[in-house]
């Protein structure tokens, strides 16, 4: 085990299908540690393939926090995270001198490495209330009500993400004031030592390998785990890259090759995004997923 003289979080993330996972699980065996998981999907259960959950060997392997916990109907954010993460990483840097953080979920890496807002709780009366009215009224009812309680955040957020969108009313309803008057932006300072790497490589081999992943989820079962989650479709938990197109061929809206297709196409627009996201951290160190010997890098970038 190589024990760290400053108990030091390594996060690694990046865009999908970069090779987060198997680095990091290299990295925590070297290191004798475990990992959190970093990715707003995996804390569910039964989404095993569409999330690209760990596999088997690699848990057994290392152990892995904050995945596989929840089922599709529970409630997850941003700042459940941010104190479940903080809580178990700092049990792990105290027994192991690092912790390693793994996943793509922008909003949950800065939650963990920045801190966020303090927001009040929400009543389970309300949200419960809230998800009741959105399926019964769909997508663009809850728009409106974001439309009506924080007319600020409703001209920012980006009106496709639903969780964000159903996050700011409950929030705006709990407080009875907008959402966007609670958010003040300012970064916390951590007890800790955080390394932050990005994996990166050139956009055509990222797109490649985003293409070769969706057609092993096909292989593995996607298909059938969409069937037997596809009841349940309302669910926020279900609405991700993977699935909604799968639930649309269902639906008659396209047929199977072209939801492959879309699922491939919205995968490689999400990891932009991700790029974008991750490009605004000056503080990130870049490694290329190209090289020989990446977890040599990160393991020397974190005791530098």
């Amino acid at each position: 085990m190589i024990m760290a003289s400053v108990p030091t979080m390594i996060v690694i993330t990046g865009p999908t299908a970069s090779g987060k996972s198997a680095l990091a699980v290299e990295v925590a065996l070297r290191l004798g540690t475990g990992i959190i998981s970093a990715d707003s999907r995996q804390v569910f259960q039964g989404i095993p393939i569409v999330t690209a959950m760990p596999t088997d060997e690699e848990r057994v392997t290392v152990r892995h926090h904050l995945i596989d916990m929840l089922p599709l109907d529970g409630y997850y954010s941003a700042s459940m995270f941010e104190e479940d993460a903080l809580r178990i990483g700092r049990d792990l840097m105290e027994r192991n001198g690092t912790a390693v953080v793994c996943g793509g979920s922008m909003m949950y890496v800065d939650a963990l490495c920045h801190g966020i807002d303090l927001l009040p709780t929400v009543p389970a009366e309300i949200r419960d209330g809230l998800t009741a009215l959105w399926r019964e009224r769909g997508d663009d009812w809850l728009r409106g009500e974001l439309l009506r309680l924080d007319p600020d955040y409703s001209r920012k957020v980006d009106l496709r993400n639903m969780k964000r969108v159903f996050h700011a009313v409950e929030i705006s309803m709990t407080a009875g004031t907008p959402y966007s008057s609670l958010i003040t932006g300012e970064r916390r300072e951590r007890d800790f030592r955080i390394v932050k790497i990005c994996l990166d490589g050139p956009r055509e081999l990222l797109f490649e390998r985003i293409n070769t992943r969706v057609d092993k989820m096909i292989a593995a079962g996607l298909e059938e785990e969409a069937r037997r989650v596809y009841p349940l479709k309302g669910l926020n938990s279900l609405n991700t890259v993977g699935l909604k197109e799968m639930f649309a061929w269902f639906d008659g809206e396209m047929d199977r090759r072209t939801a492959i297709e879309r699922i491939k196409k919205n995968t490689r627009v999400y990891a932009k995004k991700q790029l974008t996201w991750f490009k605004r951290d000056a503080g990130i160190i870049r490694l290329d997923i190209r090289s020989a010997n990446l977890a040599e890098q990160v393991l020397c970038a974190s005791s530098s």
